[in-house]
């Protein structure tokens, strides 16, 4: 195999104009170079949401993420995968984005909490592909995706969008050492989506173990905002030698030819296959009661 082979869509994308094609940036390299790992990023940057109270606390409160874990994720997954796949200006992703604004319509959400979201999705998966990456990311990958995330918050309805990539970032840095403390109800959400990250993988006698690897990917604020215990420095040499090494026998493996797509797989919540406006909670399975404000947490919120 040759180097220039590995590095075809690398070099692809460094010919397109990350502005203009944006879209078409996002999906070679989220679909092509990176599916796993930006699919695990973005698993990390729903991880990161629940430290802040005032959004844990919501998802708390309406109990989909305690009780239907593996439903929400779908949900969540499929709505996404929808309009990266498809472009958010297709029918498919109008339809997705859509039904995104419906179901975040039952709620009263801060703005501030859906800039903070919607960052992560920016951000998380370059500082995972930085790290655990193949092969570095590019400045057109890295703007595409900012480019990207910022039409749909435009389609979300979200104010105050920052105009550039470095503006958006330091925000998300600025929310969490703001945001980011402990909470009951960040335990009860981080604890159920672990539990359900590790089951897929390990039998019951291990997800102790998994849990424990998970654990040592994340970093210590969010430990702390979610009471976890901090891993031993052997347990983040293992995973993080683990995942590096995993790069490094993809550098040395053939490339992929063919896209990933998240949509035609079969989802565990969907076996029989799912339309895009019956994803998520069924308004009637809500309490209004039980989530009229945007307060996340039993404990004070200054």
């Amino acid at each position: 195999m040759s180097r220039p082979r590995r590095l075809a869509v690398r070099d692809r994308i460094r010919r397109l104009d990350p502005v203009e094609d944006h879209q078409e940036i996002v999906r070679l390299s989220g679909m092509v170079d990176f599916p796993w790992d930006v699919t695990r990023a973005l698993e990390f940057a729903l991880f990161r949401t629940f430290a802040s109270p005032r959004i844990s606390g919501l998802l708390a409160r309406t109990g989909e993420f305690t009780r239907r874990p593996q439903r929400r994720y779908d949900d969540t997954d499929l709505l996404i995968a929808t309009f990266v796949e498809h472009g958010y200006d297709s029918p498919q992703g109008q339809q997705a984005i859509e039904r995104m604004n419906t179901l975040h319509g039952r709620f009263r959400i801060r703005n501030l909490d859906h800039l903070y979201v919607l960052s992560t999705f920016v951000f998380e998966p370059q500082r995972w592909i930085d790290r655990y990456g193949w092969r570095g990311l590019t400045y057109n990958e890295r703007e595409a995706g900012f480019r990207f995330w910022r039409e749909v918050g435009v389609r979300m309805g979200i104010d105050d969008l920052p105009a550039d990539r470095r503006s958006f970032e330091a925000f998300n840095r600025a929310y969490e050492r703001e945001h980011f403390r402990y909470a009951r109800s960040n335990e009860a959400v981080a604890r159920a989506t672990l539990g359900l990250f590790v089951g897929w993988l390990l039998p019951p006698p291990l997800r102790g173990l998994g849990e424990r690897g998970v654990r040592a990917l994340m970093d210590p604020p969010l430990l702390d905002a979610f009471g976890f215990a901090h891993p031993t420095v052997a347990e983040r040499a293992i995973v993080d030698g683990a995942l590096r090494g995993r790069a490094l026998a993809q550098w040395v493996l053939p490339a992929r030819r063919r896209p990933v797509w998240r949509t035609r797989r079969r989802p565990r919540s969907y076996p029989d296959g799912y339309t895009i406006t019956a994803l998520g909670p069924a308004p009637a399975g809500i309490d209004p009661a039980a989530v009229g404000g945007s307060q996340a947490d039993p404990s004070p919120d200054p």
